[in-house]
């Protein structure tokens, strides 16, 4: 099975639960050269989402189902949570 092509992208917690919880299904990112860099003519099978930057910081795969572009933002569809790690939803 050939390896999965991951987007790597950093969330606060707020949007990390959202997505995690299954209620956001769409990750805007601003249109910008860096973005355009990262987003445009790439392929993707995964989001890795992580909530900070420390080695034990929440993470979770999210399938990639989509990239599109609505005026001043990308809008990346967002699938099915795959996989969470060091995660617990607040309660």
């Amino acid at each position: 099975m050939p390896a999965k092509r991951v987007l790597h992208l950093h969330l606060e917690r707020e949007w990390f639960d959202d997505i995690a919880e299954g209620r956001k299904r769409y990750e805007y990112r601003a249109y910008k050269d860096h973005w355009k860099k990262r987003l445009e003519d790439k392929q993707y099978d995964i989001v890795r989402f992580r909530n900070g930057y420390a080695a034990d910081a929440p993470e979770m795969d999210v399938e990639f189902v989509g990239l599109e572009r609505k005026g001043k933002n990308y809008v990346i569809r967002l699938g099915r949570v795959v996989k969470k790690k060091r995660w617990r939803a607040r309660g």
